[in-house]
């Protein structure tokens, strides 16, 4: 059974950007661990931001597929609808045939001499 494996390292691009943003808001006297942790929970943040965004992204794409199978739909049903059954006729060429029984006609005659 297998489990899907969540990422715990955040990208260094989502670290480097929580940082900018830790530093950008950061009090007078306020230590290094207060910042780092403070980008921690801008770093959650744009995470879940992230996270969110993809799954609006996922549903707007099955939307969107729904809504174009659904203008596919009828146009199908249309161009069906009118549906006559082509039916084949396989007709077989006499040549063959004819072959077949000059041969045997020819095996008959070459064991009746």
């Amino acid at each position: 059974m297998t489990t899907k494996k969540q990422q715990n390292t955040p990208s260094p691009e989502t670290q480097a950007e929580a940082m900018k943003i830790a530093r950008a808001t950061q009090k007078p006297g306020q230590t290094k661990e207060q910042t780092k942790l403070i980008a921690q929970g801008i770093q959650k943040g744009i995470e879940q931001y992230k996270r969110q965004q993809k799954v609006k992204a996922r549903e707007r794409d099955k939307q969107r597929k729904k809504q174009t199978k659904e203008k596919l739909a009828p146009q199908a049903q249309e161009t069906s609808a009118p549906e006559v059954e082509i039916q084949q006729v396989y007709k077989q060429h006499w040549l063959p045939w004819l072959l077949l029984a000059l041969s045997w006609a020819g095996f008959a005659a070459f064991l009746l001499k």
